[in-house]
C-alpha cells in the first residue's frame, strides 16, 4: 500500500515537472505572406517593427489563458496587402513575469514575446 502511494506522488510530481508554457505561432493566420529568412545577402527593404506582447499561462503551464496575437499587433501596418519578412519571435521572461510566477507558486505564468521583423509593401 505504501509503495503504490509513493509512486502515485512521483508520477504526480512528474506530470506537474513536465508540464510547462509552450505556444505555437502559426503564420497562415495573420492574413499576408509571412517569411522568416529571405535569401542569403538579400535585405527586405520596407520598415522594421519590434512588437512586444504577452502571453498568459495557467496551472503550471498546462492551460493557456491569453495568447499574443501578432496579426493585431500589427494590423496597422499591414493595410493594403503588404507582407512581413524576416521574422524573428523570441519569448522571454521579465523580472516582473517571473516575481508574478513566484507570487502565485506557478498558477499564472505570464511571458513577454517580442516580434521583429520588416513590413515590406507589395
Amino acid at each position: 500500500m505504501i509503495g503504490r502511494c509513493r509512486w502515485t506522488i512521483v508520477a504526480a510530481a512528474a506530470v506537474l515537472m513536465l508540464g510547462g508554457c509552450a505556444q505555437s505561432f502559426d503564420a497562415t493566420a495573420v492574413g499576408v505572406p509571412v517569411t522568416m529568412a529571405t535569401a542569403a545577402g538579400e535585405t527586405p527593404a520596407g520598415q522594421a517593427f519590434t512588437v512586444k506582447t504577452s502571453t498568459v499561462h495557467g496551472l503550471w503551464g498546462l492551460v493557456q489563458l491569453k495568447k499574443a496575437n501578432l496579426d493585431r499587433a500589427l494590423a496597422n501596418q499591414l493595410v493594403g496587402g503588404k507582407e512581413i519578412a524576416q521574422l524573428k519571435i523570441r519569448t522571454k521572461s521579465r523580472w516582473t513575469d517571473l516575481l508574478f510566477t513566484g507570487l502565485t507558486l506557478g498558477l499564472i505564468a505570464p511571458k513577454t514575446v517580442i516580434y521583429e521583423g520588416v513590413v515590406v509593401g507589395r
